[in-house]
C-alpha cells in the first residue's frame, strides 16, 4: 500500500459506522462478536460519529486505524474500505470517492441500532448479532 497523506488516509472511511459497533469478546476462545450496540456517540441519524477528529480522546478504547496496524486487527469487516484497499489494492465500486456520491445506506450499520447509552454491561450479550 502507498504512502498516503493524512487526508487522503481518512478519506478512505467512509463512514459506515461499523467500527462504532461493540464488539465482544470471549475470553476464552477470543473469538469477536458484533453487537447492535453503537458507541455513544454515533449518530444513527447521520450514520457518522458525532466527534469523529477528537474520538480516540474522548473513548480511549476508540481504535484509529492506520496503514501500520490495519493487517492486526482481526474483526475489521470484510467490507471495510481500508480492509478491501489493503487486501485489493484499490478501493472498491461503491466507495464514495469512486462514485462522487455519499454512501449508499446498504453499506452502513443498520437503522436498528442502540446506543450504548441505555444498554447495560450485563445485558450487552443479548445484543450480539454476529459472530466475526
Amino acid at each position: 500500500m502507498r504512502d498516503f497523506t493524512p487526508q487522503e488516509w481518512e478519506s478512505i472511511c467512509c463512514r459506515c459506522g461499523q467500527c462504532c459497533l461493540i464488539k465482544l469478546q470471549d475470553e476464552t476462545g477470543g473469538e469477536v462478536y458484533y453487537t447492535d450496540i453503537v458507541c455513544r456517540y454515533f449518530d444513527s441519524v447521520s450514520k457518522s460519529c458525532t466527534c469523529y477528529a477528537e474520538r480516540c480522546m474522548l473513548v480511549p478504547s476508540c481504535l484509529k486505524l492506520t496503514a501500520q496496524n490495519l493487517n492486526k486487527i482481526d474483526w475489521i469487516p470484510d467490507s471495510c474500505a481500508y480492509n478491501i484497499l489493503f487486501r485489493t489494492g484499490k478501493l472498491p465500486d461503491w466507495h464514495p470517492l469512486v462514485t462522487g456520491k455519499p454512501l449508499d445506506k446498504k453499506y452502513a450499520v443498520s437503522d436498528n441500532v442502540v446506543s450504548e447509552q441505555f444498554v447495560k454491561e450485563e445485558d450487552m450479550e443479548d445484543h450480539i448479532i454476529e459472530e466475526k
